[in-house]
Formats: structure tokens, C-alpha cells, sequence
């Protein structure tokens, strides 16, 4: 009689004596290759001294006991090796790696992805982050010249942006923030958000500095010298202006803007 279509185990014969023996085969058969996890993927000689209950996913050009068995998973059992030839649509851990990998019917690949509901590398992804990651970096490498990371809104009334936060708090935020032009903006309790300059999608790209009356103007001196604002209500006329560190001067004669 064949043995069974998926695991092939035995089965036990009609009329057939030690009856036992057939019924253990296939109990550690079982044992070997359900739940399936492995030691190591990187082997291709028996180790020195396996314990029984190891289990390895033989590497290629195997040698020794091993010897022609690539690909398969070697499970030590009452002292000898037993060997499974894996199916499509098993799935694997590698114990020394934390990783899962999945038989495609031809080679150990990584289990997939598509289409996946959330994604957690080193933490918890939830309903809003459904893919999160706990890293000190992240790198997104080319695979022979140029690399691209696309943020797709839906409308222009919609948002595309980068998020930068301290203690989960925003502080920054860039990108388009509820229509095509490309902002700047920055939060110091991560509530109340200020433009700092626009990049005007219809003006290609001209960039806008943060307007203010003369009665709004923040402290030169914590904008700092330097600081660029257009102040909309200036005495002799509308004017960008710029801080020294003390007050803020019009761009044109470098008066105090008044």
C-alpha cells in the first residue's frame, strides 16, 4: 500500500504482523515534521553530537550521512537520521535565526507577505500603524542605480507627510499638507503647528515665507539671527524681513521694521 498523499506515512496492511512497527514509523514521521522547526539552515555535514529530537534543514552540497539529501529536513531519531522531503506550502522556523520560511515546491523561501493586514518588525503594528518598526535605522538599498520612497494621497485636499515627534508628540511635520504645495511646519507642545515656509506647487514651486503683522511678530531674538519672516503691515510697505538676533530688520534698507 502507498503511503499517504501529503506526509507520506505508512500505513498498516490488512492481516499485517508487527503492526507496531508500521504505526511508530508513522508516529515519528509525525513527531518529525509537525509544528516544524529546525536548529539551523546552514549545515551541510551531520554535527558532531546531535541530540535525538534535533532537527536541520540540510544546505546544499551535502555531505557525510547527509550526503544527497539538500533540501531536505534531517531529524535525529533513536539515534540515526530520518529525512523528510519537504512539500509546497510548508512552513519552517529557523530556531537560530527567529525567522519563518515557506517551500514554494522548489526552494525555502521567506514566507510571504502579500497583501499581509499589518506588519510588525520588533514591535506591535495596530489598526493606524499597520506596518511599524522599532529600530535605531531603517534602509530602504537600490538594486543596481536609483531608490524612491512614494507617500500616495488620495485628493489634493488630502495629506502626504512626515511626522517627527518627541515622546509620540509631534514637533515637525513637512510634506502636503492638505493640498499640492510642499510645507514646513513645526509644534512646540505638539498641538499647535506653525508654517515655517511653503514651496507653492502652482508657482512652481516659489517658496512662501510665514506672513505676520507687526503685532505678531515673534522674538527676533528667539527666531534667532538669521530667521527670514514677511511682515504684511510694515511701515513704508509689506517687506520681508530678517532677524539680527535682537529685532527684526526690513530686507531693503535694514531698517527696524516698525
Amino acid at each position: 500500500m502507498p503511503p499517504s498523499t501529503h506526509l507520506a506515512l505508512p500505513f498498516i496492511e490488512a492481516a499485517q504482523a508487527q503492526k507496531h512497527v508500521t504505526h511508530n514509523a508513522a508516529l515519528l514521521a509525525l513527531d518529525a515534521i509537525v509544528m516544524l522547526s529546525v536548529l539551523d539552515r546552514d549545515l551541510a555535514a551531520p554535527p558532531g553530537s546531535p541530540a535525538d529530537g534535533d532537527r536541520y534543514l540540510i544546505a546544499a552540497s551535502a555531505t557525510g550521512a547527509w550526503s544527497g539529501k539538500d533540501g531536505k529536513i534531517a531529524a535525529r531519531q533513536d539515534g540515526a537520521w530520518s529525512f523528510h522531503a519537504p512539500r509546497e506550502g510548508w512552513l519552517l522556523w529557523i530556531a537560530d535565526e527567529d525567522i519563518v520560511l515557506a517551500f514554494d515546491g522548489a526552494a525555502w523561501t521567506g514566507a510571504a507577505t502579500q497583501n499581509a493586514a499589518r506588519l510588525g518588525v520588533n514591535t506591535t503594528a495596530d489598526a493606524t500603524n499597520k506596518l511599524s518598526v522599532a529600530s535605531g535605522a531603517v534602509l530602504f538599498n537600490h538594486i543596481g542605480s536609483g531608490v524612491q520612497v512614494k507617500l500616495n494621497k488620495n485628493a489634493a485636499g488630502d495629506t502626504a507627510s512626515f511626522l517627527f515627534q518627541t515622546a509620540f508628540s509631534g514637533r515637525a511635520e513637512i510634506g502636503c499638507l492638505g493640498n499640492d504645495d510642499f510645507s514646513f511646519k513645526t509644534s512646540a507642545d505638539g498641538s499647535t503647528f506653525d508654517i515655517g515656509l511653503t514651496l507653492v506647487a502652482a508657482a512652481n514651486g516659489a517658496p512662501r515665507l510665514p506672513s505676520f503683522t507687526v503685532a505678531t511678530l515673534p522674538s527676533a531674538a528667539t527666531a534667532g539671527t538669521g530667521a527670514f519672516v514677511f511682515v504684511s503691515d510694515a511701515t513704508g510697505g509689506a517687506v520681508p524681513a530678517f532677524s539680527d538676533g535682537t529685532d527684526w530688520r526690513r530686507s531693503d534698507t535694514s531698517a527696524v521694521v516698525s
